[in-house]
């Protein structure tokens, strides 16, 4: 299956974001090893119609004027870790989760550890937001993208955001 991907520049950083035929399969941290992600960037598509999207969208999020994304997504990783991106997708804008709250939302309340091993792989963050799940006592924890880009994104949905703990 092809892939394509392009590079934009945001408030967090450069991100490379990578689209299949399916979908949106990756947003990239510019921090690291890229090939660590073990997703294929393909070729370079700077004109690719869903990565002219995405970057629409996040732009706009990022200028607080979207809420939520509305794009085709191409998870690629195990059952265990489709299961909790689909269940990140579910927090809404503004609020958080804990770890346990998603291990208790996918029915696998035991499996806290693992959950955050999977957020912590998610191939499409900030669209599939990972920086909504926080550590039981509601502290910043283990974020791919670094804890300074978890605090800016979460300020950035502050004046909407909502704490909930169940830990």
């Amino acid at each position: 299956m092809s892939t394509f991907f392009k590079r934009i520049p945001s408030p967090t950083g450069l991100l490379t974001l990578i689209a299949s035929e399916n979908g949106l399969r990756a947003v990239l941290w510019d921090r690291g090893d890229p090939e660590k992600s073990g997703i294929d960037r393909g070729e370079e598509n700077p004109d690719h119609p869903l990565l002219l999207e995405t970057e629409r969208q996040l732009n706009e999020y990022f200028t607080k004027k979207r809420k939520t994304f509305s794009l085709p997504l191409d998870f690629v990783g195990s059952e265990f870790q489709k299961q909790v991106w689909e269940a990140l997708l579910t927090i809404p804008f503004g609020e958080t989760r804990t770890y346990g709250d998603i291990a208790r939302q996918i029915g696998n309340p035991d499996s806290v550890r693992a959950v955050g091993g999977a957020a912590n792989k998610n191939p499409i963050p900030i669209i599939a937001p990972c920086h909504r799940v926080v550590g039981a006592n509601g502290k910043l924890v283990g974020f791919g993208g670094g804890l300074e880009n978890k605090a800016l994104l979460l300020d950035l949905e502050a004046p909407y955001r909502q704490t909930t703990l169940f830990d």
